[in-house]
């Protein structure tokens, strides 16, 4: 997905209305586009700082461009998912002032921003103070969970899934979420961080070079684009790349099962924790709703649900191990559910 993606929506006669996914790996903003529509922007979770050549002032480059221009000194604040200290908040807070400055967000606005499920309040509340304390939201400024706001649109137009019991999963970058709702609120919340798109990243830097027998070592953000770019679960097509060798000239090498295995081995262990770790926990504590929730598709979303095919996979593979039918359902853009959900919980506030 480029930096700055745009999407016309034809949808939220509010155009005061404003949906934020602050995520590890990408922001995404869902604002209103001027002409009573709606448009909804993807950019990198980074930031550089450089000096000015002719001021001297310290100036700032966020998104693509700061990891394009300044591969070795960019900033992922949010790495862990959250702002864990006091540096990591004060790059988010100008990160973000940053991104909504660029976009022209509205001030008088009312915003809401999802949450990811995890078990760490102060990086919760440094999250909160981040947009909470920003230019936007004059109008109002709520948080919902994660999982629940890119639920909304794997379910269809408005607000359907609000008044529903369902289950879903959030395949995210630092975490893999999943949560059974009744009618918004949640059942048995669970996160782990041991299944996720960052863990797929650093397998695949593994995979290359043990695939090229130690001659290539790539980074965690080339995994990360050899990820997005060519993952495909049913359709992956072998491809070539170059590196700069140290001691000159240039190696060109082909990789295969160096994508491919790591986001096979990500499958099943998504499949196991949703089969044998929440599932049964959301069938100890709330028996009724878990019944109610299987008979209905499951949500699926996040970055790791845009791969070609995993979707599916995972329908696949979760019905075996439950050895039941399973219907899996993910929104058009899993990776831009999060602010989608979120613009239309804004939309309905205001």
């Amino acid at each position: 997905m480029s930096d700055d993606e745009s999407t016309d929506i034809n949808e939220s006669d509010e155009s005061a209305a404003v949906g934020v996914k602050l995520g590890s790996t990408r922001t995404v903003l869902d604002i209103p586009d001027g002409r009573g529509g709606r448009e909804r922007h993807s950019i990198l979770t980074c930031l550089a700082t450089y000096e000015d050549a002719i001021t001297g002032e310290e100036k700032v480059l966020f998104g693509e461009e700061a990891a394009v221009e300044y591969p070795d000194r960019v900033r992922f604040m949010l790495r862990s998912g959250l702002p864990e200290d006091d540096d990591s908040v004060a790059d988010a807070e100008r990160f973000f002032e940053a991104v909504v400055d660029a976009h022209d967000v509205p001030e008088d606005s009312a915003v809401v921003y999802a949450v990811p499920t995890i078990d760490n309040e102060a990086g919760v509340e440094n999250l909160k103070s981040v947009i909470e304390g920003s230019s936007i939201g004059d109008v109002e400024t709520r948080s919902y969970p994660e999982s629940l706001c890119g639920a909304i649109p794997a379910y269809g137009d408005d607000l359907d899934a609000i008044d529903e019991v369902f289950v879903s999963v959030n395949l995210g970058s630092t975490t893999m979420e999943a949560c059974a709702y009744r009618r918004g609120e949640q059942l048995s919340p669970f996160s782990t961080g041991s299944v996720t798109g960052n863990e797929v990243d650093r397998r695949i830097v593994a995979a290359v070079e043990e695939e090229t027998q130690g001659r290539v070592h790539i980074d965690r953000t080339t995994a990360r684009e050899y990820k997005e770019q060519h993952g495909d679960v049913y359709d992956f097509e072998p491809f070539t790349d170059v590196v700069q060798q140290p001691g000159g000239g240039s190696h060109e090498f082909t990789v295969d099962r160096g994508v491919q295995e790591p986001i096979d081995r990500y499958i099943d262990e998504a499949v196991d924790v949703v089969a044998n770790e929440f599932l049964p926990e959301l069938a100890n504590d709330h028996m009724k709703p878990y019944q109610l929730a299987l008979g209905r598709p499951l949500a699926v979303t996040g970055g790791m649900a845009c791969i070609p095919g995993l979707t599916e996979e995972f329908e696949k593979r979760l019905s075996k191990e439950l050895d039941r039918e399973v219907e899996v359902v993910s929104p058009e853009e899993p990776a831009l559910a999060a602010a989608d959900g979120a613009a239309r919980i804004a939309a309905r506030l205001v």
